[in-house]
């Protein structure tokens, strides 16, 4: 018995000696592995941010044609006010009246007291 144990252990030291080789090997694969994730991750980000900031300007440039366009309309309206000041009056009188009323309509349907009508 003694004999086979012997025997044996050559052949268990050759199994541990290719279960390590296998094994540092596939630590090489894993960090080739992560080199590549991390080379995959970073064009990514890079490709993120370049879209980004293209966003980012097409969104400033549109914005500043919409803020130039609304100076010059509120540029004209103020003129056309300017030259009618009688109509403008007239306008935004009539603009109040009409919130007035929609604030009595809103109110009154708001009233679950149906007894009390201010009519």
């Amino acid at each position: 018995m003694a004999d086979t144990n012997k025997s044996d252990s050559p052949h268990i030291d050759d199994i541990q000696k290719t279960l390590e080789k296998q094994i540092a090997e596939l630590r090489k694969e894993i960090t080739k592995i992560n080199k590549s994730i991390s080379a995959r991750g970073a064009e990514m980000l890079d490709d993120a941010s370049e879209q980004a900031s293209d966003f980012y300007d097409s969104a400033a440039a549109r914005a500043s044609r919409t803020a130039q366009q609304l100076r010059s309309q509120a540029q004209a309206v103020s003129e056309v006010a300017r030259e009618n000041p009688g109509t403008t009056t007239a306008v935004i009188g009539v603009i109040g009246l009409l919130g007035f009323l929609a604030g009595i309509a809103v109110g009154q349907s708001m009233n679950n007291d149906t007894s009390r009508r201010w009519y």
